[in-house]
């Protein structure tokens, strides 16, 4: 066998190891869906007259405010996976199981690689009932089977990023504890986007902000694809922000894991 596949293999033995931790441990995921799920529900019902009649001329039930928020809201749910695998990684650090790892002859990629996939494919999960809901309760999108794939995809690839940042996290927190308030700003700096009003309505500082930091592009690229509305430029640069992102993250988790880790 070659070096990649042994690489292959460890690494798919770390990922069932990582899913079946989130099938016997499953609060971590729980909280990961609920906080977007509530969110959602309170948006619409609590807030969406008196935030969409300002948008969309919505009603005062909600009516179509939740079409403009619910995009914002599962991106939100995909955010809300960096939690997951900061905390994960960060409890193998603590237990000294990544000291283990190393005086094993798997892959040292293999590690990092399980944590990541796994919580990629949790956190995709957690986006897909996030998105059953906001279907449940109004959210009427206007997308091709080809504009759900790319919103998919564009989703998957932010979750990539952000999960390589968060494992980078995991390793440098010393408890667990600090590892799961870490990403804690990432997964709110959606709300100081245009997740839940449009950036023209905000202060002309915090507008600047929001125009110009990673989500808010990615929340126009996803609701345009769902809602039909204009995408401009956006598309673009929410590639060029998860490519950097996850690159960045990358590097940073692959030098971390390779100092000696304290239990």
């Amino acid at each position: 066998m070659s070096t990649l596949t042994y690489a292959v293999a460890d690494s798919l033995t770390m990922l069932r190891r990582n899913l079946k931790h989130a099938l016997r441990y499953p609060a971590m995921t729980f909280s990961v869906v609920l906080m977007p799920v509530m969110m959602l529900l309170l948006f619409t019902y609590a807030f969406g007259g008196a935030i969409g009649a300002g948008i969309s001329g919505a009603p005062a039930g909600g009516g179509a405010y939740i079409d403009y928020v619910a995009p914002g809201i599962i991106l939100m749910a995909a955010t809300g996976g960096a939690v997951m695998t900061a905390v994960g990684v960060c409890v193998d650090k603590t237990e000294g199981i990544v000291n283990r790892f190393r005086t094993m002859s798997i892959s040292r990629a293999a590690f990092l690689t399980g944590h990541v996939v796994g919580s990629l494919v949790q956190t995709m999960l957690g986006v897909v009932l996030v998105t059953a809901v906001a279907l449940a309760i109004g959210f009427r999108p206007d997308a091709s089977l080809v504009e759900w794939l790319a919103a998919a995809g564009l989703l998957a690839l932010l979750t990539l990023a952000l999960t390589w940042l968060s494992a980078g996290v995991g390793l440098v927190a010393r408890t667990p504890e600090s590892a799961s308030n870490l990403p804690l700003p990432v997964t709110f700096l959606p709300f100081l986007g245009s997740a839940i009003v449009p950036t023209d309505s905000m202060p002309t500082g915090m507008r600047l902000f929001a125009d110009h930091q990673p989500f808010t592009p990615v929340i126009e690229t996803l609701r345009g694809l769902l809602t039909g509305t204009g995408i401009g430029t956006s598309g673009y640069v929410s590639l060029a922000w998860c490519t950097g992102l996850g690159l960045v993250g990358y590097l940073w988790a692959r030098s971390a894991f390779g100092r000696p880790v304290k239990p």
